[in-house]
C-alpha cells in the first residue's frame, strides 16, 4: 500500500482516514503472524487449551481439555527433552493421544512443560481425576456376584466397557466444562502413589502410581504396555497416557 503526502495528514495535525486505515491493517497483520508462533521450546498446553475446574473444597484447577497427543510428546523429544520416542504408526496419527507412556516419560514431560514455566504444570490427584470425570463416568453396575470371595470375578467381569482401540484425541465424552477423553480407552496417570507415606514410601521411591480411567488401577512404575508388564491392581488398562493440570492461570 502506497500513500501520498497529501494522504498523511490533515492540516490540524491529524491523520487521514487512509493512515488510519493502514495502520489498522498493519496491526491485524501483526496480530495474525503473532498469534500463529509458538515460542520455541513451550508445549502447547497454554490457556487456549486448558480449562478451568471448580473443586468441591472450592479450589480451582485448570486442567488441559486434551491428553498430551504424539504431535506434542514429539516436541519434547526432539528437544531432548524425553527419552522415548513414540513412533507415528501413519502420517496423519500424531493427533493421537501419547501412550505407552511409563512413570519415568511422564516424569519427563513434565519437567519439560515446567522448564519456560517453573512449577505451573503438574499431574492431576487421583480425588481431583475423579471429580473432573465424575460426570461422563459410566454408572457402576451391580456386582454379579455378592459372596465377598467372589468379589474378584465380579469385578472383572463388570468393570471395563471401554473399547481398547486407541483412537484420536477428541473422540469421546466431553464434560461440562470442555475436558474431553476421561472416559476413553487411555488410562492418565496421577501423582498419586498406591501405597503412601504410612507404609514407607513416598513419591521417590514408590513402586507403582494409580492411573486413572473407566476404573482405578496401580500400575509399577516401568509398565509401559499394562497387558503384558502387569497392573498392580485393578484390571490392565488398555493405553497409558498424560493430562496436566495446574493451579495457577494459564
Amino acid at each position: 500500500m502506497s500513500i501520498s503526502i497529501a494522504d498523511r495528514a490533515y492540516p490540524d495535525g491529524g491523520l487521514s482516514p487512509k493512515v488510519i486505515g493502514m495502520l489498522a491493517l498493519i496491526t491485524l497483520t501483526v496480530a495474525v503472524v503473532l498469534g500463529g508462533l509458538r515460542l520455541s521450546g513451550v508445549p502447547s498446553t497454554a490457556s487456549s487449551t486448558a480449562s478451568a475446574v471448580t473443586l468441591s473444597d472450592g479450589s480451582i484447577l485448570y486442567v488441559q481439555k486434551r491428553e498430551v497427543t504424539i504431535a506434542e510428546w514429539t516436541q519434547c523429544h526432539e528437544a531432548g527433552a524425553c527419552s522415548l520416542r513414540i513412533k507415528s504408526r501413519k502420517a496423519n496419527d500424531t493427533d493421537y493421544p501419547a501412550t505407552g507412556l511409563n512413570w519415568f516419560d511422564v516424569k519427563e514431560y513434565v519437567a519439560w512443560a515446567n522448564r519456560t514455566r517453573p512449577g505451573r504444570f503438574r499431574l492431576p490427584a487421583a480425588q481431583e481425576w475423579n471429580e473432573i470425570a465424575r460426570e461422563v463416568m459410566p454408572e457402576k453396575p451391580d456386582p454379579i456376584f455378592t459372596d465377598p470371595n467372589l468379589r474378584w470375578a465380579s469385578s472383572y467381569l463388570t468393570e471395563s466397557n471401554t473399547k481398547r482401540a486407541l483412537r484420536p484425541s477428541g473422540s469421546f465424552a466431553m464434560t461440562s466444562h470442555g475436558i474431553e477423553d476421561l472416559d476413553g480407552s487411555v488410562w492418565e496417570w496421577t501423582s498419586d502413589c498406591y501405597a503412601g507415606p504410612e507404609k514407607g514410601f513416598d513419591r521417590e521411591n514408590c513402586p507403582a502410581f494409580f492411573v486413572a480411567g473407566e476404573h482405578v488401577a496401580a500400575i509399577p512404575v516401568f509398565t509401559r504396555d499394562p497387558a503384558r508388564g502387569g497392573c498392580a491392581t485393578g484390571s490392565p488398562p488398555p493405553h497409558l497416557g498424560l493430562r496436566l493440570v495446574s493451579d495457577n492461570p494459564l
